[in-house]
């Protein structure tokens, strides 16, 4: 799997720091893409990404303008590429969290513990840190 970017998507832009620094570990920082405003994200999606272009979102739940649900339904609604996978990267505990992420199994591939952990990335990213970059 080779993702071409990589959406860091929390209105924290300490936590996108945070995430940014722990994906530089694995050299794929160039790929690195930070959000603190979802809508601005989704527009990213919208008009700068191909249709066969690969594309990971870690995305965060409670987010005030726009919470990574409707983030969800936007990319649903619009019918945006399956490529684009999504990990629901959250403090959140709530098992009602869980379900709702399991409406988009077109686009939700992983639901994780915020801040996300070194072992998690390497899961997530485990085909790309040896991929070459695509343009």
């Amino acid at each position: 799997m080779k993702y071409s970017k990589i959406f860091l998507v929390d209105d924290c832009s300490a936590t996108n720091l945070y995430h940014q620094v722990m994906l530089r570990r694995f050299g794929i920082e160039e790929r690195v893409h930070t959000f603190t405003d979802p809508e601005l994200a989704l527009d990213e999606l919208r008009f700068n990404v191909k249709e066969d272009e690969r594309v990971l979102v870690l995305l965060d739940i409670q987010m005030p303008e726009m919470d990574g649900f409707e983030f969800l339904e936007f990319m649903q609604l619009e019918e945006l590429s399956t490529l684009i996978d999504v990990v629901m990267v959250t403090s959140s505990t709530s098992d009602t969290d869980r379900a709702l992420a399991k409406r988009f199994p077109d686009y939700v591939m992983d639901y994780v513990n915020k801040p996300i952990r070194a072992e998690a990335v390497s899961g997530i990213l485990k085909e790309v840190i040896s991929a070459p970059l695509a343009f």
